[in-house]
């Protein structure tokens, strides 16, 4: 069963969302607020496959719980909910660990295309990291990329990726010194009938940054093209 944990204080959206999941063959877990979610995630021993967080809740914020998940959990699907007015704290879900977000009011097309999404994305990982761990991998310089058991390392250290960072990697390393447009980007990690716009890309950019650069604020491996995209340099082309 497809478990997912539902963190939204205000009982008409939890309602809301809790139906159209159940109907669409989700096991739902509902949260009233951000400390008990973390309570029923630690209750059920982190066992869900995909969380959907309030940015605004009492007790504990959703983003608080969001950087707390990813903590405990690398392969956990997060998707937070937002009002229009909190363009910033969507930026920090994401920086915090957030595999996407939705704003509120929305469909529920809009929200089982990203609930999908998400969990498919999840499944896929969870399904490579079982499978044996020789399988292809790519180099880069000092970095390797192992696409059987969906890890970065560099110079023999392993980083921590989310499901979205290492697709969006992944389609660097298959495509060095090529500029990427972000169009394209969206288009190969989050799928052709993605509602958001192109700016989720840009914050996994800054994000990814942060995890692989030396000097983050200069980086020298993943760098911006300007009026385009991104391009990862290698040093054959630097």
């Amino acid at each position: 069963m497809k478990k997912i944990l539902v963190a939204e204080d205000e009982e008409s959206i939890r309602e809301f969302i809790v139906i159209n999941l159940t109907r669409s063959g989700y096991d739902v877990v509902q949260a009233e607020n951000g400390a008990t979610a973390l309570a029923i995630f630690n209750k059920e021993k982190g066992d869900f496959d995909v969380a959907i967080l309030d940015i605004m809740m009492p007790e504990i914020d959703g983003l608080t719980v969001c950087k707390e998940l990813r903590r405990r959990s690398p392969d956990l699907g997060i998707i937070m909910l937002s009002a229009k007015t909190q363009e910033m704290d969507k930026v920090t879900g994401l920086l915090y660990g957030a595999d996407d977000y939705v704003t509120k009011p929305f469909s529920p097309s809009e929200l089982m295309a990203r609930v999908d999404a998400v969990y498919r994305r999840v499944e896929m990982t969870r399904g490579f990291r079982k499978n044996d761990t020789t399988g292809e991998t790519i180099r880069l310089d000092e970095f390797e990329l192992n696409l059987r058991n969906r890890t970065l390392s560099k110079g023999g250290t392993m980083i921590e990726l989310t499901q979205v960072e290492f697709q969006i990697i992944e389609y660097f390393f298959k495509n060095p010194n090529a500029a990427l447009g972000r169009t394209d980007i969206l288009k190969t990690v989050w799928g052709n009938n993605y509602f958001g716009d192109e700016k989720i890309v840009d914050v996994n950019i800054r994000r990814l940054r942060m995890k692989i650069e030396d000097n983050p604020s200069t980086p020298s491996r993943l760098i911006t093209i300007w009026g385009i995209g991104y391009k990862w340099v290698t040093n054959s082309n630097k």
